[in-house]
């Protein structure tokens, strides 16, 4: 009990952390944005640390299956750390802010060609921006979309190489889906695939959808400005996060289902092996 709740607080305090980044590492905040984030923050710690704290899951998938959650994570904090130090040093330079600004200055413009999702980001910006707003939104974008990369090759990677989830154990469809119910809507391999390809497929489109539908609404509703620096931070890393989770969800789905396949397939074996030694 004891490991379970210091683990829930450390996990909730991670979280606080994340979001409360921007407004700790940026200069010149307003008091009111300060205070905005400082709930936010404690509110997402709490909902973490009853969620990890309790034997029940209620809305966290994978609680269990270790690094998913982790490697979320991980790519979510160097996002919005990354990018905050880029807007930090627009104010504040130091040589750590320097040197990242000129990596994502490099990985900005090497993305961004005809149809890339970072066109696509530039290209949704108002016509009057300015160089200086357009040259920032590309270095963002293009770091914050590399992560997701990185992060969604980790997930292969210990799907293929380390055999994510069972390495280390069984794997509890009910505490790691808990928004899964597997007694409606058919068979649960169908219903896995279904929903793997589904998310895999939206995950892939959105972040050229996201940019498109901004810019077609553009004329409708007023555009997301971006040049508030938290703007920037949180608006960058949602497009190029929340697909990469999608994809990440995806496959984690499609490799829960090959692994009902494969049991479901050596049961039927096994039982038509039963059959043949009581019919010899």
């Amino acid at each position: 009990m004891i490991v379970r709740m210091s683990g829930a607080l450390m996990r909730g305090l991670l979280v606080a952390l994340l979001i409360a980044t921007p407004a700790l590492l940026l200069p010149d905040v307003a008091s009111d944005q300060s205070q905005i984030v400082v709930l936010a923050a404690l509110l997402a710690a709490f909902l973490t640390f009853v969620e990890y704290n309790s034997n029940a899951p209620s809305i966290v998938e994978f609680r269990d299956a270790a690094p998913f959650n982790r490697m979320r994570f991980v790519a979510l904090f160097l996002t919005v750390f990354l990018l905050t130090a880029i807007a930090s040093g627009k104010a504040e330079p130091t040589s750590l802010s320097h040197a990242i600004t000129s990596v994502g200055t490099i990985i900005g413009n090497a993305i961004d060609f005809p149809y890339s999702p970072v066109r696509l980001i530039v290209l949704m910006l108002p016509y009057d921006s300015s160089a200086d707003t357009i040259s920032r939104v590309r270095s963002a974008a293009g770091i914050s979309y590399l992560i997701s990369l990185m992060a969604m090759i980790a997930f292969v990677a210990s799907v293929r190489l380390w055999g994510w989830p069972v390495r280390k154990g069984a794997f509890n469809v009910w505490v790691n889906l808990p928004r899964f119910d597997p007694t409606t809507g058919g068979d649960v391999l169908d219903r896995l695939q279904r929903d793997a390809r589904f998310n895999i497929a939206l995950g892939f489109l959105l972040p050229f959808v996201i940019p498109a539908v901004v810019k077609a609404t553009s004329d409708l509703v007023d555009p997301i400005s971006l040049q508030d620096p938290q703007t920037l931070i949180w608006t960058m890393t949602a497009w190029a996060f929340l697909p990469a989770s999608m994809i990440m969800r995806g496959i984690a789905l499609s490799r829960i289902a090959s692994m009902i396949h494969e049991k479901r397939r050596r049961a039927y074996k096994n039982a038509a092996k039963d059959i043949e030694f009581q019919t010899a």
